[in-house]
């Protein structure tokens, strides 16, 4: 079963047990009311493993040929690609396929063919967003996530970031002080939110590197959506990132920031707190509960809508930084100017495979390949060769006192010079 189906099924035990209704269970699988119900039936017959696509590992019976799929493609590279400006949309080069060339296909399946082969992308105009957006209606649902820069300390220590995470139908709110807003930072007030109340459904966050990026030219040439490492993270948790537009956007974080800056300054001070530590112990034993008591309200429905945490385990498996390199031809991975030795094994990586480096918050690392650890050890990185030795000469050298004899041939055109001088001398 996939991860996917897991979860669905996770969920309907939830509705087995009675804490979720089959109309919100569908709202928390993301799938209409209607297939929830024929879910619900399968489940409540076979259980979870009802739950498995039939059509799982098949090839479609409705695929069209290679052979067909090769040529229809090699005509959109030659006559309907190109720039952006110029070359045609699936649509339109389906049309013309249609009228010019004689061959039918729909537009659909002509765009997943140019998304494979690099020939369209996923990249979309979107119109400015003008209306109001009203509050989610489940908590758990949507959760707003964003750092504040500012003189936490009042002087006392250094500037800071506070990481603040505030639920948009409850504005409950957990929050974390570090040094800046980094990948890190974000995944430790998240954890901290999964500690708590489980895994929400998404988060609102900044058009910020941290979180979501702008594709590369070579992603969108070939349709890939570009991926952060945090948004890995979220991948794993299945955790949806939505990037706001504007500051107002996501305005509830935003005044929540505020009211940090008025409030958790304050009563700081008159704790006479410095660091980070001290500052992150009195926002979990005190200031985060009373602000949650005195700030948040109910949810306009009762339901939760947080999936149950992962293991502690698959927790730690998804907070790490994971990175793609190749293996030299003497089994050494480089990363970050460090250099790794993989140990001999019976199931031993080739040379130039493509293994991934995971990197934890405290340092550790760990070599994958094929979602395998692999024994290694780091080694020194290897030394430069010395240049050569210069030769420096603190005096000229002596000039040489030998002299060529009378018949060498260097005096030959000396010894001809002379004698066509003294014959015109001696001429009448």
């Amino acid at each position: 079963m996939s991860k996917r189906e897991l979860q669905k099924a996770g969920v309907l035990a939830r509705v087995k047990a009675g804490e979720l209704r089959l109309t919100k269970a569908a709202e928390v699988m993301r799938i209409s009311y209607r297939q929830a119900k024929r879910l619900w039936k399968r489940y409540q017959t076979g259980g979870a493993a009802a739950l498995k696509h039939g059509n799982a590992g098949r090839k479609s019976n409705r695929a069209r040929p290679a052979k067909e799929r090769h040529k229809i493609l090699k005509l959109v590279r030659k006559k309907y690609s190109g720039e952006e400006q110029t070359r045609f949309g699936p649509t339109l080069a389906a049309e013309h396929l249609a009228s010019e060339d004689q061959l039918e296909v729909h537009p659909e399946t002509l765009r997943r063919w140019m998304l494979a082969e690099g020939l369209w992308s996923k990249v979309r105009k979107r119109k400015p967003h003008r209306k109001r957006r009203e509050r989610k209606a489940h908590f758990g649902e949507l959760v707003q996530l964003d750092g504040s820069f500012h003189d936490w300390y009042q002087k006392r220590g250094r500037r800071a970031c506070l990481m603040n995470m505030v639920d948009d139908a409850t504005s409950t709110v957990e929050a974390h002080l570090g040094d800046e807003e980094t990948i890190w930072a974000a995944a430790r007030v998240l954890r901290q939110w999964i500690g708590k109340y489980g895994v929400p459904l998404a988060l609102y966050t900044d058009w910020k590197n941290v979180y979501v990026r702008e594709p590369t030219e070579k992603e969108l040439l070939h349709g890939k959506v570009p991926v952060t490492q945090f948004g890995r993270m979220c991948q794993k948790l299945d955790i949806g990132i939505i990037a706001a537009n504007s500051p107002q956007a996501k305005g509830r974080v935003e005044r929540g920031n505020g009211t940090h800056q008025d409030r958790l300054i304050k009563k700081m001070g008159r704790k006479k707190i410095r660091t980070h530590e001290g500052a992150n112990e009195f926002l979990q034993r005190e200031y985060l509960a009373d602000h949650n008591a005195r700030f948040g309200r109910e949810a306009a429905e009762p339901q939760d809508y947080h999936r149950k945490a992962p293991s502690a385990r698959e927790l730690e498996q998804a907070f790490c930084l994971e990175t793609e390199r190749s293996i030299s031809n003497d089994w050494v991975v480089r990363y970050e100017n460090r250099y790794f030795q993989l140990e001999r094994h019976t199931d031993y990586p080739p040379r130039q495979a493509k293994i991934t480096v995971c990197q934890w918050e405290d340092g550790r690392i760990e070599i994958l390949y094929k979602g395998k650890a692999r024994p290694q050890r780091e080694i020194e990185a290897p030394q430069a060769k010395p240049p050569a030795a210069i030769r420096l000469v603190n005096k000229p050298p002596r000039p040489s006192g030998w002299k060529p004899p009378a018949n060498h041939p260097w005096r030959r055109g000396a010894a001809e010079a002379a004698m066509r001088r003294a014959t015109a001398s001696t001429a009448p």
